[in-house]
């Protein structure tokens, strides 16, 4: 195995537990300037309609799509900056 893997692995665990409290926290940000309320609705929310409900799945599941591989790839970068190679 390679260093630079071996040297990710620590790396990419810590990133990837911030990166899931960002992108919840990034989220309801979204969602608050859409002009909906606080919290995004639940799939068995009977209040809220299919497409709201659908709606915030949609735009959360970008959300933490979008960090996700934002951390990953400056985690990688980082890993190569101080291994000298890529994290494969």
């Amino acid at each position: 195995m390679k260093a630079s893997k071996i040297a990710y692995k620590p790396v990419g665990l810590a990133l990837g537990a911030a990166g899931g409290a960002v992108a919840g926290v990034a989220f309801k940000q979204v969602w608050k300037r859409l002009g909906h309320d606080d919290d995004a609705p639940s799939a068995t929310d009977e209040d809220r309609g299919w497409r709201e409900i659908l709606l915030a799945a949609a735009l959360q599941g970008a959300v933490f799509a979008a960090v996700k591989a934002a951390i990953d790839r400056s985690g990688a970068v980082a890993v190569k900056r101080l291994t000298g190679a890529w994290p494969t």
